[in-house]
């Protein structure tokens, strides 16, 4: 006797399919559809947690080449003094010179490329915004912590001929700049962006040639009043060299590191490209400033420290920003100009303190500290 199995039919695409055969393809394709979906969410998942694993290394070396960094800076800046302190005492040169000059232009070498690049490419308004930002954080951050750290005196010579300088090279700058739309009135009626005048040539030559003669002056002081005959033990002017060399170059280096290395950090942590660069960049480059003052003030080189600061500022103003302008006029917008302005104020705070009391003390140093971080804040909100 055979048995007959009921066979139930389907319509599928118009065709009549057997319901068992049509249950099959639907678990088949079923099966199919969820293997392929688990796949493809393995697959993204084990994208994303790859992607996030090379973002986490780049992170991670990131912060160590940051921490490189400031060791370069600490350690050269180590170097750089005690080499500079070393010639000064077998020439019998002032500190104060070797800061002003040697030190200086050493510790400015980041701003130095920073503003020569920018010439070259045509990008000048970064070469002045470099310079300005540059001793603005001089002034108020560097002074202002080496005052907090330790009361830094002054003497005449920095009170009477470099601090002078420092504004009078300010206000030339400032007047050769945006003097036109301030007197005029049209600056508080500007957009920030826009072009409020330059600088050209013929004043980044007169620039340079007002830095050579500020140079040969102070060569001249310091032949005619040297400095007493040190005691202890000379060091060869070889090994002095090499030290400030060696320093030069791990200031330089470690800045360097140190600037690109925060920029990636300040990406990744979401941070906009105006505060990277009005901290990171700005604060970067006046690095060796910040870390051979202090290091001069702890110490007790304190006209180091102090002439340090004073001639990057010189040298920033009248060398770096000279070159700049020979080699491309430097367009300079609204912003540059209230930035120039608050340069001379910043400079007018720092010689009224100076003045009070000969040195500037742990409260005034406070203050120069708060001004800047006032500062920062008004160029982030204006």
């Amino acid at each position: 006797m055979s048995c007959m199995r009921h066979v139930t039919y389907l319509r599928q695409y118009g065709k009549m399919v057997p319901r068992d055969m049509l249950i099959r393809s639907e678990t088949f394709t079923a099966i199919l559809a969820v293997k392929i979906s688990l796949f493809l969410r393995i697959s993204v998942a084990e994208y994303i947690k790859n992607v996030r694993n090379r973002r986490m290394k780049m992170f991670m070396m990131n912060v160590l080449v940051l921490a490189v960094g400031f060791w370069a800076l600490i350690k050269g800046a180590d170097f750089f003094v005690d080499g500079s302190a070393a010639l000064a005492k077998n020439f019998r040169i002032p500190g104060l010179v070797i800061g002003l000059t040697i030190v200086a232009a050493g510790t400015s070498a980041p701003e130095l490329a920073v503003s020569t690049t920018a010439a070259f490419q045509g990008a000048n308004e970064i070469a002045l915004s470099n310079v300005v930002g540059s001793n603005i954080f001089n002034l108020l951050c560097v002074l202002g912590m080496c005052a907090v750290i330790c009361p830094v005196p002054a003497g005449k010579a920095v009170l009477k001929r470099d601090f002078s300088v420092s504004i009078m090279a300010t206000i030339l700058v400032f007047l050769s700049a945006g003097a036109a739309s301030v007197f005029s009135g049209h600056i508080f009626s500007m957009n920030m962006e826009e072009r409020a005048g330059k600088i050209g040539r013929s004043a980044g030559i007169f620039l340079i040639i007002l830095f050579l003669i500020y140079i040969v002056c102070l060569v001249r002081e310091a032949i005619k009043h040297p400095e007493q005959e040190h005691n202890g033990e000379k060091r060869p002017v070889w090994k002095c060299l090499f030290w400030i060399a060696a320093g030069l170059i791990l200031i330089v280096g470690g800045g360097q590191g140190v600037v690109h290395s925060a920029k990636e950090i300040a990406r990744a942590l979401g941070m906009s490209e105006t505060l990277i660069g009005l901290t990171i960049v700005a604060v970067g480059t006046s690095l060796p400033e910040l870390v051979t003052s202090v290091v001069a003030a702890r110490k007790g080189e304190t006209g180091l420290a102090v002439g340090n600061v004073i001639g990057s500022n010189i040298f920033n103003l009248l060398f770096i920003l000279g070159i700049s302008a020979a080699i491309h006029p430097v367009t300079v917008n609204t912003a540059s100009v209230y930035d120039m302005g608050i340069l001379i104020l910043a400079s007018l705070l720092t010689l009224f303190f100076l003045q009070s009391d000969k040195a500037l003390k742990r409260a005034e140093g406070a203050v120069l500290l708060a001004a800047y971080i006032a500062d920062v804040i008004f160029a982030i909100v204006r």
